[in-house]
């Protein structure tokens, strides 16, 4: 379904009921090619070119790693993390809304949070900041992973690919998912102007290949506002705890 550069709301709300609520819910995942046209597209694809430029993006960091484990052996994409406000990110921000309003669509009848069947709409009220990322082009990718692997909130993750002219077989760059309890595998081409939506917990295990020619894309994360609540507690007590463990005097190591 081809988008220009104004998408009226009933477009996205038919795209909203008639793709991709139902194909998340069925198969857990859903891509939409041609969502804001040549133009639009355009113009995101070279503020995001404007920004590796100028050197805004910096080496991807690690949630966590095992000893003597290299970042660039898990991931060898370079980040920058933007809100859309910034100057010449216009074209960025215009996507960002344009997505906030497609998943608001999807919200409330995208089922229950965790599980896998339609009841209760999970409740999407807030997301990331936008993960502009890109992958170099010397064989880099990023290993098999969960994104919302320990109940952080995430829930939906929506990618926008933004390179003319890929070719998997010689660009590889390949996005992989390895859906959960399924014996195969979902292979999407990170082709330009194509929005991927998948949730973000351990229904969709997946793998960036590495990619040998430069490979952009931008990331977004919607929370389920009850985990996210929840994930935010935690963090507090676990900061509270190691800040009061802190302040306990030494224990006199004498005998008594």
């Amino acid at each position: 379904m081809p988008f220009i550069d104004h998408v009226s709301d009933s477009d996205l709300q038919r795209l909203a009921l008639q793709r991709v609520v139902p194909a998340l819910l069925s198969r857990g995942f859903c891509y939409v090619d041609g969502l804001l046209g040549e133009v639009a597209g355009g113009a995101v694809l070279e503020q995001v070119r404007d920004m590796h430029r100028s050197g805004a993006l910096q080496d991807g960091r690690l949630a966590s790693s095992a000893p003597g484990v290299h970042r660039r052996n898990v991931r060898g994409d370079k980040i920058a993390w933007v809100s859309g406000a910034e100057r010449g990110c216009e074209a960025v921000n215009f996507l960002l809304n344009l997505i906030d309003k497609l998943v608001s669509m999807c919200a409330g009848r995208l089922g229950t949070g965790t599980g896998t069947g339609a009841g209760a709409g999970t409740s999407i009220r807030e997301r990331s900041k936008a993960m502009v990322a890109c992958y170099p082009g010397n064989g880099t990718g990023y290993v098999k992973h969960v994104d919302n692997h320990n109940y952080d909130g995430r829930r939906i993750t929506c990618i926008y690919y933004l390179n003319k002219d890929w070719n998997a077989k010689e660009h590889g760059g390949v996005l992989r998912i390895f859906p959960e309890g399924k014996s195969y595998v979902v292979d999407i081409q990170p082709l330009f102007d194509r929005l991927l939506l998948f949730w973000s917990d351990r229904r969709n295990p997946h793998e960036v290949q590495p990619s040998y020619a430069t490979r952009y894309a931008i990331t977004v994360w919607y929370f389920d506002s009850e985990e996210r609540a929840e994930a935010k507690r935690r963090f507090r007590d676990l900061a509270a705890s190691t800040s009061q463990q802190q302040q306990q005097p030494p224990q006199d190591s004498g005998s008594s």
